[in-house]
């Protein structure tokens, strides 16, 4: 469809073709909306999936509720899979659901205006321009890797790449090898190349919990049983939910329930680290929950092989192939790995959407992100993220939240095609600052906030601006369907309401509480990556 100047217009533009990204692609055509695109900067579908992998790269979510509600998948090869089989039911979800035509590869998103004049949106991409009425950003919060400032790291010698832009044709085979961060990217890099390096050494700033992780082949026989009975498959992911909803308390209101989880994971340290020296340095002094808890196996075993090594301390500098610690350690290598996560509480999309004010989102967001129900910002009309602040999990699969979102997105929609004409919706600053000072004031009392730990949830001023404090059956329920009053209603030749600064407040009546026993019943198999990381937002889980 033609546009403003010759430009091509479409209805929603939608950035990213991860999880977020396809998700919104099926649901609109599930809407009866096939005037889109689907950008993205690579030359392939996948998103985190896709630029994470590196070895041992998986998930610590169960594979069958780490899965879209709609497109279930009967024949994952473990009951926690790893990055191939979880890139090929993404690859899976494109092909099945039409979306090839709609997606635009190798088409980066440089600049969002938005036009008041046409009430939509401005796209520059690396491969042109186009205009769109809606713009959903699934760009994700692991979508841009995030490298520290290391004095003369310039001037290595050796090899250095990030976790998430693995180097595949650099073999560290035979090689001295520094793993720097202890993530969850690291837990699974570790155990996989520590065969085969001559020595691995580990620089821990602070060490992480880490519970096993009982990852087995799913046999044969249930993946025929779930082929030619789905309901064995909806009760099976309907479990994993349950056990995780049930779990959501003791992070969100009672903390010190998370004792007897920390002598288990106690009990795991101990189990593979005879040595009392290392153990101590394995052991956070911060309760357990703070930090994403890690599943591993493998982690330990590999840390009391005698070609790695722990560096209790993070990297200071380097000399030429010399690593110094801020402990003084000096180690010598031939590659550098960096597991020191992603820019997630700065998330780089945000310099690149102009809003109504003439500002970006990023300048918006400096003293913090917020957003309205995670899905929408003041001062920026027919724009939505998926994925936004306040929707991360600690312990569940962000499946649950992302199709949440989706629902969310299909109303707004609809509003939009109700209210008739050329309209747009704008969140109400006031509605934004509520729905974040409800957010905040719960977050007071989580593990998150309370744990003793300066964890990649917290911003620079240390608000939690990455976390949802509930239930993902809570947020369900609030992210159902669009309140009219919650937006303002703009047409050509109106002004949006000016976004006004976050509002910190913490004494603010709580969300609602838990859904119904029937809705919680009908959410555990509905519609309804995961990825995360410690330190800096380390690693994909």
């Amino acid at each position: 469809m033609g546009g403003r100047e010759g430009r091509e217009h479409v209805r929603v533009a939608v950035i990213g073709s991860g999880f977020g990204g396809l998700g919104a692609a099926v649901r609109l055509r599930r809407e009866g909306i096939t005037d889109f695109v689907v950008l993205e900067r690579a030359d392939s579908v996948g998103g985190t999936w896709r630029d994470n992998s590196y070895p041992g790269c998986a998930c610590d979510v169960p594979s069958h509720l780490y899965s879209f509600s709609f497109a279930p998948n009967p024949d994952w090869p473990r009951t926690f899979s790893g990055q191939p089989a979880i890139r090929e039911y993404l690859e899976h979800v494109a092909d099945t659901f039409g979306l090839r035509r709609h997606i635009r590869l190798d088409s980066e998103v440089l600049m969002m205006r938005w036009d008041a004049d046409e009430l939509r949106w401005a796209i520059e991409t690396s491969r042109g321009e186009l205009t769109a009425d809606v713009v959903v950003s699934a760009t994700g919060p692991l979508s841009e890797p995030k490298l520290p400032e290391v004095p003369g790291l310039a001037g290595f010698p050796g090899k250095v790449f990030h976790s998430a832009r693995w180097d595949h044709d650099y073999d560290l085979a035979g090689k001295r090898v520094a793993m720097i961060g202890t993530g969850a990217s690291a837990i699974q890099i570790v155990p996989a190349v520590a065969p085969d390096v001559e020595r691995l050494t580990l620089f821990q700033r602070t060490p992480p919990w880490v519970m096993p992780r009982t990852d087995r082949a799913i046999s044969a026989v249930e993946r025929w049983l779930h082929r030619q009975l789905p309901f064995t498959r909806a009760a099976r992911r309907g479990l994993l939910w349950g056990i995780r909803e049930l779990q959501v308390s003791a992070f969100t209101k009672r903390p010190h329930q998370l004792g007897l989880v920390e002598v288990l994971a106690r009990a795991n340290m101990a189990r593979s680290i005879k040595d009392p020296e290392l153990r101590a340095k394995l052991t956070p002094s911060y309760r357990i929950g703070c930090k994403r808890i890690l599943l591993s196996s493998e982690y330990y075993p590999a840390l009391a092989r005698p070609n790695v090594d722990l560096v209790a301390s993070g990297l200071k500098e380097i000399r030429g192939s010399v690593l110094v610690a801020a402990d003084g350690t000096e180690t010598e290598v031939d590659a550098i790995v960096f597991g020191t996560g992603f820019h997630v509480t700065d998330m780089p999309i945000a310099d690149r959407v102009v809003g109504a004010e003439g500002r970006t989102l990023a300048d918006q967001w400096k003293d913090g992100m917020q957003s309205l129900r995670g899905a929408t910002a003041a001062g920026f009309p027919n724009w939505m993220t998926i994925i936004g602040p306040n929707t991360g999990l600690g312990n569940s699969s962000m499946i649950l939240m992302i199709e949440s979102q989706l629902n969310y997105m299909a109303d707004y929609l609809r509003q939009l095609g109700m209210l008739g004409g050329k309209v747009a919706l704008a969140a109400r600053p006031s509605a934004v600052n509520q729905w974040n000072r409800q957010v905040q004031a719960r977050m007071e009392r989580t593990v998150w906030n309370t744990g003793g730990c300066t964890s990649w949830y917290l911003d620079a001023g240390g608000r939690n601006t990455t976390v949802w404090p509930g239930t993902t059956g809570e947020f369900r329920r609030e992210t159902r369907s669009v309140d009219l009053a919650e937006y303002e209603v703009v047409r050509v030749g109106e002004r949006v309401p000016a976004a006004v600064a976050a509002a910190p407040a913490p004494a603010a009546a709580p969300l609602p509480g838990t859904l119904p026993p029937e809705a919680r019943a009908a959410d555990a198999g509905g519609a309804g990556l995961e990825a995360a990381g410690a330190e800096a937002a380390e690693g994909v889980a």
